[in-house]
């Protein structure tokens, strides 16, 4: 097994399709295989999703480099991700904002993430459990919103934590097969830009798929 030589080539192939060279920067600060358990970190640095227990999964790197590009991050922005699973995405999200907040239904999974941010270094980042709505209200308005899961719709309880000029990419359609969505919210309404197909877990709220 050499991570070192994986992750190398990784990047790599991450840098020839993206074109934001600071999400690839952000990247190689995050070591995936911290967030990825044990008997997996073998394949750490695949280019595939891997499951992370409680039926959830770390995104594909591809995937997880492309959200991030489309939030346009300077900096100094406070971001929302919805579906912290392993906190692998939040990390990337902290290299490229001033503060992130994420909110996980699982408890055991936000436990968990909580320990490997810590340990990891970020300060810049809150997680939290919420299992009856979506996000995380009491710190809204967000100038970027990211969701790891997969919703029948754009959920209007989502838009409503979003800046107006904020941004939100968040996967739509099936449970099987989504399109992934950059929506721009303004003040006479939202634009919206499809970027790929995907495939996500479902996100169990009751403005997506129900209380599961």
């Amino acid at each position: 097994m050499d991570l070192e030589r994986d992750r190398l080539r990784l990047l790599a192939k991450l840098d020839a399709e993206i074109d934001d060279k600071r999400v690839i920067d952000a990247m190689t600060r995050v070591r995936r295989e911290l967030f990825v358990p044990y008997e997996m970190k073998h394949s750490a640095y695949e280019d595939r999703p891997l499951p992370i227990g409680e039926g959830q999964t770390i995104s594909q790197p591809f995937i997880v480099a492309l959200m991030t590009q489309e939030l346009h991050l300077a900096g100094n922005e406070k971001v929302l991700e919805i579906g912290t699973g392993c906190g692998y995405q939040a990390a990337v999200l902290a290299e490229l904002s001033k503060w992130v907040v994420t909110v996980e239904r699982i408890e055991s999974l936000a436990r968990r993430a909580r320990r490997t941010l810590t340990l990891a270094g970020y300060r810049n980042i809150e997680v939290h459990v919420n299992s009856k709505s979506l996000g995380w209200p009491r710190k809204a308005p967000y100038d970027a919103i990211i969701v790891t899961a997969a919703a029948p719709k754009i959920p209007p309880e989502v838009m409503d934590q979003l800046q107006v000029g904020g941004r939100l990419v968040i996967p739509v359609g099936s449970r099987w097969e989504q399109n992934l969505l950059k929506v721009v919210k303004k003040r006479e309404g939202m634009y919206v830009k499809n970027l790929t197909l995907c495939r996500f877990v479902p996100l169990i709220a009751q403005e997506a798929w129900g209380d599961e």
